[in-house]
């Protein structure tokens, strides 16, 4: 039975499904398909309206950020004209509430990796070693959970094409399911704390933490700092770095933790208790361009 939501402002569906923020959702003609938690939905948005089936409505207001007044959130982040015009072509685009374990497993898959390939990898631990469902005809397969992944050895996890991923999947899901941490709890932790917490985990740096709390646990401050964002950084706002350290981080493939903090903080700071947002306008703007 499809139910509705209506009067959405402002709020797009396939800018915010399109974006890089999460992996396994699928439009098939006009709807999008997709598995959080142990259950399939689909979701398509006609004018104003959200339609949507086997989901309630106040899960769908927590997953898609419903409840951020994105007025209040783009007054405070359009500082210049680069965040403006991002803002301008992409309004509607949210910030995910994502179920949190599969969220660190996506990217820690993510480390080094394009978008098709993560799907790929997250597509294969998916069908291996989570269940099948079949919804509206098509095959779905829930996430495999800690405790899944925990019992499983290298050798079946390298069958999922994770590379140098296998060991920190196999330790990070052991440390989950034998300590019995709870990724939900990070919600009501501060940000720098929530940080400090991810990092213990294997294959976790500092961008994976800042996707991770930003994508998932609501922590809207975090601005993860990656490729596309160092070159945004380094194209639009490099006055605001000595050029020296311009011209050092933009010939290199990657940052050392002392650079990308820098490049964090300046984030966190000109764009305020928001950054989240205006990084990921930035970044889906930046990205579509080229």
């Amino acid at each position: 039975m499809k139910a509705q939501l209506s009067n959405l402002y402002p709020f797009n569906l396939d800018f915010t499904l399109s974006c890089g923020q999460a992996f396994r959702w699928n439009r098939r003609g006009e709807w999008w398909y997709g598995v959080v938690r142990e259950k399939v939905f689909k979701m398509r948005q006609i004018g104003n309206k959200l339609e949507f089936e086997n989901a309630d409505a106040d899960f769908v207001k927590d997953y898609f950020g419903l409840h951020d007044y994105l007025p209040k959130i783009f007054s405070q982040i359009t500082k210049d004209k680069h965040i403006k015009a991002a803002v301008k072509k992409f309004e509607g685009l949210r910030i995910l509430r994502q179920e949190p374990w599969e969220c660190l497993i996506s990217y820690i898959c993510a480390t080094y990796k394009n978008i098709p390939a993560i799907r790929q990898m997250l597509f294969n631990l998916s069908k291996k070693f989570g269940d099948k469902t079949v919804f509206d005809g098509f095959d779905f397969y829930t996430f495999p959970t800690p405790e899944r992944l925990a019992e499983v050895n290298m050798k079946e996890l390298a069958e999922c094409g994770l590379g140098y991923r296998v060991r920190y999947i196999s330790e990070t899901a052991k440390m989950v399911h034998e300590n019995g941490f709870r990724l939900e709890d990070l919600r009501k932790t501060s940000y720098e704390k929530a940080r400090k917490e991810l990092l213990n985990f294997p294959g976790v740096g500092l961008k994976a933490a800042d996707c991770v709390l930003l994508f998932s646990s609501g922590k809207l401050e975090a601005f993860p700092v990656d490729v596309w964002i160092k070159r945004i950084i380094t194209k639009y706002y490099a006055s605001h770095f000595p050029a020296e350290f311009i011209m050092k981080i933009s010939v290199k493939n990657s940052l050392t933790n002392s650079e990308y903090g820098r490049l964090n903080l300046f984030g966190r700071s000109y764009f305020g208790n928001y950054a989240g947002y205006a990084q990921e306008y930035l970044y889906h703007f930046e990205r579509t361009r080229c």
